[in-house]
């Protein structure tokens, strides 16, 4: 996923420098003749280095892209994400198009947010609605019967590449993916967080992949008529969580997505939650904002309090993602949710905080009114969840 990245020392590999000059040769191409050039050259370069699983090659041009040339980081980000997502394993390649793919759901509860196997039966159910609103009339899927975390996602582009073979294996031969729990990282408990259902998409090569590709598909009817019927089929498997369905796509791009409206989604159940716990309205709540930094600005923290209290009872951190930084006004975006959730009193601290940590549970320090960083803690007297809020 294209995110904040950060140098490395030495110098680049062989290999990784013929990915930045194959990169670079796109980014600067002036035809479509060029492109196609160098295009050819990436999806090699890329298909090499992950079969050869090297993945310190992919991320040494990737760093010094990041830091030298933009365009041409873009450029290579697409086609490693393209490399590790795309495609299907041996001569199967030839005729179909395939692509891994994420359907990311937001959710929060008082209590822990499901994570683990699905079973079959409800398995088949959320294929047949992906299959029945998401997909073309001419594409097969294939699931993973698992239900994702973001601590049990694929580590990198190599283990992404092979999960994509398995899920290419288990489509060609009319198969789900069979994963074992008791391999699966272990899953932080938050108290609003993203879960993945995770899958391959195969067409015939040249036909719609997705159903709003078709001539009388429309995106926006994709998306509503996904989130309608399976979000009624994925919420037995939510019991206690209030949830939120997002579009299925590409697995990048979904896992971007989500990552991009957790943010605002963690605002609100943070405001829900504390009026259920506390039992105050929203407008009895103040939220104080203050920007966080390490070298450079890496993200915002939001505290609340009651209105008439200075003690900090919860925190949302809202990172900086992409090409976010001081420029970009991400405080009147914080802002604009927060008043969407009913609050009226907003403080916004101004000078730099360090990223401080609790030393006993790891959880971020969030700023009080007078802009100390202070661990959060909901009052003895509250029904608190059995999870920590961070």
């Amino acid at each position: 996923m294209k995110r904040t990245r950060f140098a490395r020392r030495g110098g680049l590999t062989q290999d990784a420098a013929l990915l930045t000059r194959l990169a670079t040769g796109l980014a600067l191409s002036a035809s479509r003749i060029e492109d196609r050039y160098w295009e050819v050259r990436l999806t090699e370069q890329v298909s090499r280095l992950l079969a050869d699983r090297n993945e310190d090659a992919l991320n040494a041009a990737l760093d010094h892209l990041w830091r030298e040339d933009a365009p041409a980081y873009d450029e290579l980000a697409d086609f490693i994400e393209a490399g590790s997502e795309c495609g299907l394993p041996g001569d199967a390649n030839k005729d179909w198009d395939a692509v891994v793919f994420a359907a990311p759901l937001l959710a929060w509860s008082r209590f822990s947010i499901p994570a683990g196997p699905i079973a079959a039966p409800l398995l088949a159910s959320l294929k047949v609605q992906l299959c029945a609103h998401a997909f073309g009339a001419h594409t097969k899927v294939a699931l993973a019967d698992y239900l994702f975390s973001p601590d049990q996602l694929p580590r990198g582009y190599v283990e992404t590449r092979d999960l994509a073979d398995d899920l290419g294996e288990a489509v060609l031969a009319g198969n789900d993916l069979k994963l074992e729990a008791d391999a699966m990282a272990q899953t932080t408990t938050f108290l609003s967080d993203t879960r993945y259902l995770i899958g391959i998409a195969i067409v015939p090569r040249g036909q719609a992949l997705f159903r709003w590709q078709e001539d009388d598909g429309q995106r926006e009817h994709v998306v509503k008529q996904w989130q309608a019927q399976g979000g009624a089929v994925i919420g037995t498997l939510m019991q206690g969580c209030a949830f939120e369905l997002l579009p299925p796509n590409a697995y990048h791009s979904a896992c971007r997505e989500a990552d991009r409206a957790s943010r605002a989604y963690s605002l609100r159940a943070s405001v829900a939650f504390l009026e259920q716990t506390l039992a105050v309205p929203a407008s009895g709540l103040r939220a104080i904002i203050a920007p966080f930094y390490d070298k450079q600005l890496e993200e915002y923290r939001v505290a609340f309090t009651t209105t008439d209290s200075s003690d900090v009872v919860h925190g949302v951190v809202w990172a900086l993602l992409g090409a976010e930084d001081e420029e970009t006004d991400v405080v009147g975006e914080i802002e604009g949710v927060l008043r969407e959730c009913g609050l009226t009193d907003t403080l916004v601290l101004d000078h730099r905080m360090p990223m401080e940590f609790c030393d006993d549970c790891g959880a971020p320090m969030y700023p009080d009114p007078d802009g100390q960083p202070v661990h959060a803690e909901l009052p003895e007297s509250s029904d608190q969840p059995p999870a920590h809020l961070h």
